[in-house]
């Protein structure tokens, strides 16, 4: 009975440890835009991402900056819901840097009539104001 209990109270440690709460919000703000994404609402899923001129978005085209530009270029790359199609994230790890920034990689797929996409993403977290907002984000 006592090996019981101490693997139970070394589960809840590692329970606890792996989802902090940070990291539970930020998994969350990630499952709210796969989500929104997969209704066609591009406005709610950028609900994760920092509004400001200084949020950076790093593509195939390299960076671009500012909250409005990211928002305009996921609307003309996406303009309807066959383009949008499906989203899947894979979180491979979500990381703390500090107590104010985490560094998440994942991979992104979409399901779509028009042809399937997919890659791999890098995102950093701020949290500014006590919420967890995107402020870079480099999609391949």
């Amino acid at each position: 009975m006592k090996k019981y209990f101490t693997l139970l109270a070394v589960l809840s440690c590692l329970i606890g440890f792996a989802q902090n709460k940070d990291e539970q919000a930020i998994r969350q703000i990630l499952a709210n835009q796969t989500n929104a994404w997969n209704k066609g609402d591009i406005n709610s899923f950028m609900i994760g991402y920092w509004e400001n001129d200084s949020l950076v978005y790093i593509g195939k085209s390299g960076p671009r900056y500012g909250y409005a530009t990211t928002l305009k270029n996921y609307q003309k790359n996406y303009p309807d819901t066959s383009h949008m199609g499906k989203l899947a994230f894979q979180i491979i790890s979500v990381k703390p840097l500090n107590t104010d920034h985490y560094f998440v990689i994942g991979k992104w797929n979409l399901t779509r009539t028009v042809g399937d996409a997919g890659g791999y993403f890098t995102l950093l977290f701020r949290k500014i104001n006590g919420q967890w907002k995107v402020i870079a984000d480099h999609s391949s």
